[in-house]
């Protein structure tokens, strides 16, 4: 299993529009951050979590060819903005793309994009979706086991997943520990740690901490950054060795 993360950043990325503070003006790569997803190369499948508003300059980057499913964790725009841009997946490939969601978030997709989801009269070129409503119970794609996570993002449910030894869990705030027990055994060990201070609904770096020690991972990458977290290089001298942050094009392999 290969795993490359697609963006690293918060809701508005890094740099953030008119800031002009030492990580927005940084010229370190690892400083610019998209708004946050990942894709899974698995047994001949690729799987992305989460189109946001930077979906096309992802797949640009990450030259992807193929796209087989989509697992969406909630339904902010960060998280779904750009699920429009699957269609040259849809043309060149001439297939639609599976999407996997709660029924909230299927709902929010259809009040954002309605021309895709009107079966009676679908305009041309629409993206192709086939719907696919799941919940915090295991589901398979293509075979392959998928172990919801639940947390919450404030208010919001959100969904993380493990697959196989790998879990990726975003804008999360709160979890309760019956969720962070199905965490257990994960060998690498994506979790959002958006700034140092508190934060409303995510996970700050120590409660981020907090949580992978109870997970107690082979390594941890935080994700979901904020421009308020200081820069790249900075950050990661402070952290415990087996605690890195993530960046946009990281590659691991389980």
């Amino acid at each position: 299993m290969k795993i490359t993360v697609l963006g690293s950043g918060t809701s508005t990325g890094i740099p953030v529009i008119t800031c002009k503070c030492d990580v927005c003006v940084s010229s370190e790569p690892k400083d610019k951050r998209l708004r946050a997803s990942i894709m899974i190369e698995i047994a001949g499948k690729t799987i992305v979590i989460d189109t946001g508003p930077d979906f096309r300059a992802q797949m640009l980057n990450a030259q992807v060819k193929d796209l087989d499913a989509i697992l969406f964790t909630h339904s902010h725009k960060d998280h779904v903005g750009g699920l429009d841009d699957v269609r040259p997946f849809n043309y060149f490939n001439n297939k639609s793309i599976p999407i996997y969601a709660e029924d909230y978030v299927i709902a929010a997709l259809e009040r954002e994009m309605p021309y895709a989801f009107n079966k009676k009269d679908p305009y041309p070129g629409v993206p192709k979706l086939e719907i696919n409503t799941i919940s915090n119970k295991v589901f398979e794609i293509f075979g392959i086991p998928i172990i919801p996570i639940r947390a919450m993002h404030s208010k919001m449910p959100v969904l993380g997943f493990r697959i196989g030894n790998f879990t990726y869990l975003t804008d999360a705030g709160s979890i309760e520990e019956i969720e962070i027990e199905k965490i257990k055994g994960t060998q690498i060990f994506v979790i959002n740690g958006i700034q140092w201070a508190p934060h409303y609904s995510h996970f700050n770096v120590e409660q981020a901490i907090e949580i992978i020690n109870k997970v107690n991972p082979k390594i941890a990458y935080l994700t979901h950054i904020s421009h308020k977290l200081g820069m790249h290089k900075v950050v990661e001298a402070q952290l415990p060795e087996n605690i890195r942050l993530a960046y946009d094009g990281l590659q691991m392999e389980i």
